[in-house]
């Protein structure tokens, strides 16, 4: 994905100025700075979530394989199947854990038979590191699963309709520590398949999962390097102050 020059309002408040971002393939890219600094904002930009929420307008230009995603006549529905999204908090459906899955390749029609459905239900679910811990109660609400589960679940949701980005808004900030380590585990091995933009608070978290690291403040991107390289040699002042923790 190519951002150019992307700016997002809210009515006449301009939350994001100016970013220019590649977002390259097969790569895990976290977002982060001060609360309030945009990143999520920007994140929802890269799916067209912001044109959900009244009086949001976006302009520059986004692409997804050489395509802007903002062209009037494209299709949002297949553009969110080929960036999908999981939320800061777990949102199952009302529905069994196997059609929560399997919702997304009904939707498109991505099976011709039952037996393919079970398949991709299946493999998404093994992908997101949950069939061995599900597979007896396919049929059981997704609801009732933990929380970490049912984050899982949601990972599993959107990898069912085979994407090409997934974008992930703090993913785990309502997780204890070991469900957030099985989802850091979980984007390691998903990153060998699709490409994964992160929001996160916790800098310990994207210097864990991420190739590359983005620092947002005020609305600006300052900083986009190396993650290793933003945590230790950073550009930037701004970078620096907020990883050692003098704002922010």
């Amino acid at each position: 994905m190519v951002t150019e020059n992307v700016e997002v309002f809210y009515g006449d408040s301009r939350a994001i100025k100016g970013i220019s971002l590649d977002i390259r393939e097969n790569e895990v890219i976290a977002f982060i700075g001060p609360s309030g600094c945009g990143k999520s904002t920007f994140l929802r930009s890269l799916n067209r979530m912001n044109d959900t929420i009244q009086g949001c307008r976006v302009t520059g230009r986004i692409t997804l394989d050489d395509e802007d995603i903002y062209d009037p006549s494209l299709d949002v529905v297949l553009l969110r199947a080929r960036i999908g999204m999981v939320f800061q908090k777990p949102n199952p459906f009302p529905k069994s854990i196997y059609d929560n899955v399997a919702y997304g390749a009904r939707l498109h029609g991505l099976a011709k038979s039952r037996h393919d459905l079970d398949d991709i239900v299946e493999d998404s679910l093994r992908k997101a590191g949950l069939w061995e811990e599900v597979r007896d109660r396919l049929q059981q609400p997704g609801t009732g699963l933990s929380g970490g589960q049912q984050q899982r679940l949601c990972i599993a949701r959107a990898i069912a309709v085979s994407p090409e980005v997934i974008l992930m808004d703090e993913p785990c900030s309502a997780l204890d520590p070991i469900a957030t380590a099985r989802i850091e585990e979980l984007i390691n091995e998903l990153s060998t398949q699709y490409t994964i933009a992160i929001v996160t608070h916790s800098m310990q978290q994207a210097a864990r999962v991420s190739h590359r690291t983005a620092y947002f403040h005020l609305g600006e991107l300052i900083e986009v390097n190396d993650t290793e390289k933003v945590f230790t040699n950073p550009d930037h002042d701004l970078t620096e102050a907020y990883i050692t923790g003098r704002f922010g």
